[in-house]
């Protein structure tokens, strides 16, 4: 399969009366969203909204629509992916305060058919689609990449997201939405064991989220603030400690250990996936978290020590291919047209 271009279209192409579609990626802090004339079109008008900037999902993609350009026909179908279980009409997201009925948000968009899914369950939808100049290799295995093989997915951003890639038949996947990110935090060492016992006094249980995501990154700052009893930064936010150099203020030392645990735990969670899933076709990183690190700062890191560093399976482990997914277009929009394809979806 190949990447649908996001070259646009020919002023005379072809469209299809009533076919127009809507296509969003919703995370906590970004809203993605993006038009396509119909299946197996281009995506044209990429447009990322701030989530805080709006309060519902619905005045986010009225906004979103209002701005396409007047050729544009208003789309009469949608595929929204995002970042939340979705169980039955009601969505609530865990990491924002929207929350909407799926029924009336179609109603509202005057839509005929709307497709709500997790996020990374679209995001591994659109794995097989992924071109090679979209994914960086983390690590030198390489496995059963390209075979019919599970793949995993994980991503650091607001939250912790998880999802897999499973082959059912000939030609034919399925893509796996999953809670992984919720797991109970592994610790390595001493000193993520002193991190661990501080978390859980503030959060009681301490999941992979609590520190493998960008409010992760500033909860591992704090903590080694308090273990190492001096006081903690105030109004931090992750891009200060992702940026390099990272916020003045900050002891460059410290900052540099939170990358360290950070890109640690996240090599371990990934490595607890692949063996969950038998991942021999490879486990790709997603989010907008580590493509802002330098390959520089990603590879000096115990990230692949600790994918593959699973004792007996250490030998089983480095065959896998490890992969970060650095596409400039969010692939989660191309996975939610694959949604609206779906007949069973």
């Amino acid at each position: 399969m190949t990447t649908p271009s996001t070259r646009p279209l020919e002023p005379n192409a072809p469209r299809q009366p009533g076919a127009a579609r809507l296509l969003a990626d919703l995370g906590g802090t970004n809203a993605r969203f993006a038009w396509q004339a119909g299946p197996g079109a281009p995506l044209r008008e990429l447009r990322v909204l701030a989530a805080a900037d709006f309060p519902s999902v619905l005045d986010a993609a009225e906004h979103y629509l209002d701005g396409l350009a007047p050729a544009h026909a208003r789309p009469v179908h949608a595929a929204l992916g995002i970042a939340n279980p979705v169980d039955g009409d009601r969505v609530r997201m865990t990491n924002h305060a929207w929350s909407f009925s799926i029924a009336q948000l179609r109603e509202a968009l005057g839509l005929e058919r709307l497709v709500v899914i997790n996020d990374f369950e679209a995001l591994a939808r659109a794995l097989p689609l992924l071109q090679p100049h979209e994914t960086r290799a983390l690590s030198p295995g390489s496995g059963l990449a390209g075979s019919r093989a599970p793949i995993g997915l994980i991503g650091p951003g607001t939250g912790l997201g998880v999802g897999a890639l499973v082959p059912v038949a000939p030609g034919r996947w399925r893509a796996l939405a999953t809670e992984g990110g919720h797991v109970s935090l592994a610790t390595h060492d001493a000193r993520e064991d002193a991190v661990l016992a501080c978390l859980r006094q503030r959060f009681g249980h301490v999941s992979a989220e609590r520190v493998v995501s960008g409010p992760g990154l500033v909860n591992l700052h704090q903590a080694l603030c308090a273990i190492d009893g001096v006081p903690a930064a105030s109004a931090l936010a992750a891009r200060d400690l992702t940026s390099d150099p990272p916020r003045a203020d900050l002891d460059a030392a410290r900052v540099e250990e939170v990358i360290g645990l950070f890109l640690g735990f996240l090599g371990s969670t990934a490595g607890n996936l692949a063996l969950t899933l038998g991942a021999r076709g490879g486990v790709y990183i997603a989010g907008g978290i580590v493509p802002r690190l330098s390959p520089q700062r990603v590879a000096r890191s115990s990230l692949q020590a600790r994918f593959v560093g699973k004792g007996r399976f250490e030998p089983w482990l480095q065959d896998i291919a490890l992969r970060l997914i650095v596409s400039a277009e969010s692939p989660a929009l191309r996975g939610a047209a694959l949604a609206l394809d779906d007949p069973t979806g």
